[in-house]
């Protein structure tokens, strides 16, 4: 009887849940209506201009490439920098949560670097150095602190008693490195994971603006506000928002099945 009620009271949960996301969201579309009624002016389109907006770049795509590529033109760049900054970012954090010596001598120079907006190095990444690269490693800076400073605070927080039991049972640096700071930085490393797919995505919308090269939704989005295409820059916005939604909501269900799996809920 305890299951049946649980499992009721889940579904009860989900529904309501449910419930109030749709009401939220039309909300959101009332208020956005009577915005654009107020605002009177084209730059400000109604939510039916920018609905029929999405279903033509949908079908249509932009500029002569369909809505795939265009969509898959900033996702692949996104997961390149994404990538690049887990492989940087995972090692070098592990050593300087475990090194003292090693986190004050490097320490000084990121925090240096860490303040930069992101975004700032765009124009030098994609014009000094490659129109092709340069989207990548601003999403790689993007995502490269949030995953650091978490995974090092992951490394500190860790309980000593954990580290005096593994060398009581003969562990030596190495295996208490690996089978006890690593384990236990994982749930640190999802939540800076999480902070920095939001943060990369912003990156990769803003680099693209700046590259000459780039067919994806940045490129797209500065085309149609210089063309006046107003309900088709509403329509890249949702675009915009869909897929970070998506990327974060993909983070955060991994990060519950980590934390599941290592009986962290």
């Amino acid at each position: 009887m305890n299951f049946v009620y649980d499992d009721n009271n889940k579904y009860h949960r989900f529904g309501k849940t449910c419930l109030i996301v749709a009401l939220s969201l039309i909300m959101f579309v009332e208020i956005w209506w009577i915005l654009s009624l107020l605002a009177n002016t084209n730059v400000f389109p109604n939510p039916a201009e920018t609905f029929e907006a999405l279903i033509d770049f949908i079908n249509n795509g932009y500029s002569h490439q369909s809505s795939a590529s265009i969509i898959w033109s900033s996702l692949s760049l996104f997961i390149e920098g994404f990538l690049l900054a887990l492989v940087v970012a995972v090692p070098l954090g592990l050593f300087l949560g475990y090194s003292k010596g090693l986190n004050t001598f490097v320490t000084p120079m990121i925090e240096v670097l860490r303040p930069i907006a992101p975004i700032a190095w765009a124009p030098v990444f994609i014009y000094g150095i490659n129109y092709s690269v340069g989207p990548i490693l601003v999403v790689f800076i993007g995502i490269f602190f949030p995953l650091l400073t978490n995974i090092i605070f992951g490394v500190k927080k860790i309980d000593q008693s954990l580290i005096d039991a593994a060398k009581t049972l003969g562990a030596n640096r190495t295996q208490v490195f690996v089978k006890v700071m690593v384990p236990s930085a994982i749930p640190y490393l999802m939540n800076g994971i999480k902070v920095g797919l939001g943060v990369g995505w912003m990156c990769i919308v803003a680099a693209e603006m700046y590259s000459p090269v780039s067919i994806g939704v940045g490129y797209c989005l500065s085309s149609m506000c210089q063309n006046s295409l107003w309900p088709s820059v509403f329509a890249i916005l949702i675009v915009i928002a869909i897929m970070g939604i998506l990327t974060t909501s993909v983070s955060e269900y991994l990060q519950k099945r980590i934390a599941k799996r290592m009986g962290i809920e």
